[in-house]
């Protein structure tokens, strides 16, 4: 239980370092390119789920699996459907309870990496 916790803590370090990346792209996108909240949302959220694959793959889970593109795909997979998760929490959010943007993003963040380390943790990295 406590390798675990452990690695759920190294989880959300990695995680930490890609909201930098996701706050980063996401602000870009949409205040200085100008586009669509969602896109923007959605290319913060792929890229920090791309960086985060590597860290967590050698970091987090020590996964020695030399099958790099199946994992992958199955990290981007369960990012998708966080991605989906994420952006509905927000559509949602903003929708219904009238919060702003990066706050309901914030929130969407928090429940979605729930889902990110269960399912890696059970489907991605299982050697």
């Amino acid at each position: 239980m406590i390798e675990l916790g452990l690695k759920f803590l190294k989880f959300c370090v990695v995680g930490s370092l890609g909201l930098g990346i996701d706050f980063g792209i996401t602000f870009l996108s949409k205040e200085k390119a100008r586009w669509n909240k969602y896109v923007a949302n959605s290319l913060g959220f792929i890229s920090a789920a791309s960086s985060n694959f590597f860290f967590n793959k050698y970091w987090t889970f020590h996964d020695t699996d030399p099958d790099q593109l199946t994992q992958y795909s199955k990290f981007i997979l369960i990012a998708l459907i966080g991605l989906a998760l994420n952006n509905l929490i927000i559509y949602l959010l903003i929708n219904k309870r009238e919060m702003k943007f990066y706050w309901a993003k914030l929130v969407a963040i928090g429940v979605v990496v729930l889902w990110n380390f269960v399912a890696n943790y059970n489907f991605t990295f299982t050697s």
